[in-house]
């Protein structure tokens, strides 16, 4: 059963047309979801338009409202949670939006949403550099204590969340369906790993589509959770650069991978350089810039990877010889996983010691280590 608070905010949040900006204003005008029910026609006029008073009217009278069971049965899953605005484990990250979501569907482990975070996006149909790049930053950032946030979207996003789980710090998703649906399908395994690992999170109720206008109204909520947000790849015009506005407009740093100057998607990232995000070569440049360090945590952070840098890249080399070779044949050839190849990858190609090729493939360059 729900109690009489949750089913409150549950009601508001149900109320058809009613957005989260007039949840806003009725909660601030009226302070609690109850009172909002408890008020007159009159009361509510001069807040909302008359069909949203006749939706909030019928609302509070009638006495089941159609999602209620399909609410209740999924709370009784493992690990779900609806976390409202006054709820004790609510994001107070959020707080700092204009419009933050006056409820959340959780499903994970709440006790990240207290951890410090870092966001990362970036396009959708991202190069094969670009998801090595999104995977080696956030195990990275995620074994120096950050949890990585994305959107569990295609491309980068996926390719975050798996570097962050392989990490300590985990990663959250934020999603632009009802929580009880996949989008994209092909993400459904990783989904699960969140869920058991980490955590989603949805602002949309329960069977929301995929609709296009959701996705830039949660983009927000990921600008929020982090201390900055990261953009791997990104055409001009993607809803990545959407995400890296509102954590600008919410005064969150930016930073940026740069790319080939004839690459589509690397104009967006260059686009935010020019504008002052920080450009980075590396994840470490990031953690500098947030000043953030293992002192933060009460046991040190450990990493899973011990191997010296130049041994690995050294033994790359050699396993690359002159020729180009793809990154399927160098993990069978090394045996090391797609994270740590991708990391040494990406810090070969930034040394000037390989260069990545179209197709996904690398080649040696220069006159070797």
């Amino acid at each position: 059963m729900l109690d009489s608070d949750l089913e409150n905010w549950l009601r508001l949040s149900l109320v058809s047309g009613l957005g989260v900006r007039s949840q806003l204003l009725l909660l601030r005008h009226f302070g609690e979801p109850a009172a909002i029910f408890s008020a007159s026609r009159a009361e509510l006029k001069g807040l909302v338009s008359p069909a949203l008073v006749d939706g909030i009217i019928h609302m509070a009278q009638i006495e089941n409202y159609p999602e209620r069971q399909l609410i209740e049965d999924w709370l009784a899953g493992q690990n779900h949670a609806l976390l409202t605005l006054d709820h004790p484990a609510y994001p107070s990250q959020l707080l700092s939006l204009p419009d933050p979501p006056t409820l959340l569907y959780a499903k994970g482990n709440l006790k990240l949403l207290q951890k410090p975070a870092l966001s990362i996006v970036g396009s959708r149909n991202s190069t094969q550099q670009g998801i090595c790049n999104a995977e080696a930053f956030a195990q990275h950032l995620s074994n120096s204590g950050l949890c990585i946030v994305s959107g569990l979207a295609s491309g980068v996003d996926a390719a975050a969340h798996r570097g962050g789980l392989l990490g300590v710090g985990s990663s959250i998703a934020v999603i632009g369906t009802g929580i009880d649906r996949i989008y994209p399908a092909s993400n459904r395994d990783l989904a699960h790993q969140l869920a058991q690992n980490g955590l989603i999170l949805s602002e949309f109720a329960l069977g929301s589509p995929p609709i296009a206008s959701h996705f830039p109204q949660r983009n927000r909520i990921i600008a929020a959770l982090g201390l900055g947000c990261l953009v791997v790849e990104a055409a001009l015009g993607s809803g990545s650069l959407i995400t890296a506005r509102q954590a600008v407009d919410i005064g969150r740093e930016v930073f940026a991978i740069p790319g080939s100057i004839h690459s589509p998607l690397a104009k967006g990232c260059h686009s935010l350089i020019k504008n002052g995000a920080k450009l980075v070569e590396s994840a470490d440049d990031i953690l500098a810039e947030l000043c953030f360090g293992n002192d933060l945590f009460s046991t040190p952070v450990q990493v899973k990877d011990t191997t010296t840098s130049t041994e690995s890249e050294t033994s790359i080399l050699d396993i690359l010889g002159w020729d180009p070779i793809d990154l399927e044949t160098l993990i069978e050839r090394t045996s090391l996983t797609n994270s740590a190849l991708c990391e040494i990858l990406l810090g070969l190609e930034l040394e000037g010691k390989l260069a990545s090729l179209p197709g996904g493939r690398y080649q040696r360059i220069g006159g070797g280590v």
